[in-house]
């Protein structure tokens, strides 16, 4: 069996489960997740301490999902444990199967690797308590590694379930108090045109178990039907191929919104009625808008990467405050958790990658809900005579964007990257036209004055991968290139990091 530890993926299981590209060995094969669903099972079973779990397994568009369900399931029902098929699901309703009414599993399983290419899948676990932590899935794993797992005198049962009509029903029904009108009710969307890009994924249920039951008119949704292949483009709202796409179809369809979902349905990016993208900054923007019109001088945590404009929009004009953390979803909902378990109050958890949870929502990074959210204040706005758009026309943006990937070429991946981020933060310290950032928690992040680009830069060792990520972004029109050439003399020096791509730009 393939080497389980190397499937770890922070708090998820990624692995390659298909053949078709050159060097990339099949190492999730339907054993492999017979054994990891068992090894589940098992650890669940310790934690509730039941002899007969219930637990929900569902998959996403992938190629390779229903082989890999059906070992699942076999891993749980030979133990004895009963199961319930969700088929093709999103990552959010798996969680919320734990936890509404009327199911409440003791665990759910969801069968995906979010936007990585055709041959990749995964796993993501959920108890009632929220998804798995990085210590769990290890300890699973163990489990994997070490346990012979004795096949029950019977089977566990399998049954079919409709989960996903539960799931939208429950959205449409937040979207219906949220609005509350009086005298449309049931269609507080009726007259908005929205439309859907479900990029092949799972998201396509949007359109018509929750946009349509609320009267919106959906003409021009796109690619909805469930493709593992990804023939339009990478169901990804951070892709640009993605976001042009929905982009147009918006446009071409003079919708008031367009929405576009990754694979797995817990991340969104959304499109204002005149073309221009809510995503990255935008979409924590707008959300934040929405957020701390609700919850006024409430803690907004995102990633690391956001740029000081949003931050100025969050603090300045919105009252709130930012508070930039590590990349990772879980590592910014988990710091949110954290605040309001201090006594700092913190409704909104959210990356740039378009991964959002709010307080409300059990903290669930669910791209659906983050949509819905908008929605309700898109009705509310209408009565105002207002558009979702008019919520950013305060926030300013940088003028130029990069972000550079920076391979590390040698085993001991971390430590050199650590070692450079050691020495880059005491060059930092003492370099003309620097300010190093005073509460920043993953690599350096520095600010530099208007002589030395007008802009800032981070650099940080990418959480799984031998590279270091280096974003840089500036207020003047070649700002990104004055910029890169200062850290590049720098970075020059160590032999092991790769940095072609700045080489190439600065010529």
């Amino acid at each position: 069996m393939a080497d389980l530890k190397k499937l770890q993926n922070g708090s998820d299981i990624r692995g390659v489960a298909l053949d078709g590209i050159e060097g990339e060995e099949i190492n999730l094969t339907p054993q492999v997740a017979q054994t990891l669903a068992s090894a589940f099972a098992t650890w669940l079973k310790g934690r509730t301490k039941k002899d007969n779990l219930s637990i929900s397994v569902g998959c996403d568009s992938r190629l390779s999902g229903e082989v890999l369900k059906q070992a699942v399931i076999k891993g749980i029902t030979m133990l004895g444990h009963s199961v319930s098929d969700f088929g093709l699901a999103s990552t959010p309703a798996m969680f919320m199967s734990t936890v509404l009414d009327g199911y409440k599993y003791d665990g759910a399983i969801m069968i995906t690797a979010s936007h990585l290419p055709f041959n990749r899948n995964g796993f993501k676990y959920f108890t009632c308590d929220g998804g798995l932590e990085k210590g769990d899935i290890k300890n699973i794993i163990e489990i994997a590694e070490s346990a012979v797992f004795t096949q029950s005198k019977s089977f566990g049962t399998t049954e079919q379930v409709n989960f996903m009509t539960a799931y939208s029903a429950y959205l449409v029904k937040k979207i219906r108090e949220g609005v509350n009108d009086n005298e449309n009710y049931d269609k507080p969307l009726d007259g908005f045109k929205i439309i859907v890009d479900a990029g092949n994924g799972a998201g396509g249920f949007f359109v018509n178990q929750v946009l349509k039951p609320l009267g919106a008119d959906t003409t021009g949704s796109q690619f909805l039907e469930p493709d593992g292949s990804f023939p339009n483009h990478i169901p990804n709202p951070e892709d640009k191929q993605a976001m042009q796409s929905i982009c147009n179809a918006t446009i071409n369809n003079s919708a008031d919104l367009g929405i576009i979902f990754d694979t797995d349905v817990d991340r969104s990016g959304a499109v204002d009625k005149n073309g221009k993208e809510i995503n990255r900054n935008r979409i924590i923007a707008l959300m934040s808008a929405i957020v701390l019109a609700e919850h006024p001088k409430s803690v907004i945590v995102t990633d690391s990467i956001t740029s000081d404009e949003l931050k100025t929009f969050i603090e300045d004009k919105l009252g709130g405050v930012h508070h930039r953390f590590k990349r990772g979803y879980k590592n910014v909902i988990n710091e949110a958790i954290r605040l309001n378990s201090e006594g700092k109050e913190s409704y909104l958890a959210i990356e740039t990658s378009g991964h959002g949870a709010l307080k409300e929502n059990f903290f669930l990074d669910d791209g659906a809900y983050t949509i819905a959210k908008i929605l309700i204040k898109m009705a509310l706005l209408r009565k105002e005579g207002k558009t979702i758009d008019m919520l950013l026309s305060e926030l300013k943006e940088p003028k130029e964007a990069m972000e550079f990937r920076l391979n590390i070429r040698t085993d001991d991946f971390k430590a050199y990257g650590n070692m450079v981020i050691e020495k880059l933060a005491e060059y930092a310290s003492v370099q003309q036209g620097f300010e190093p950032a005073k509460d920043n928690f993953e690599g350096v992040r520095v600010s530099l004055s208007e002589k030395s680009g007008d802009g800032w830069f981070l650099l940080r060792l990418s959480l799984h991968d031998p590279l270091m990520p280096l974003n840089i972004e500036s207020r003047i029109q070649g700002g990104v290139k004055q910029i890169a050439l200062q850290i590049y003399e720098f970075l020059k020096q160590f032999d092991a990091l790769d940095v072609s791509s700045l080489e190439k730009l600065i010529g």
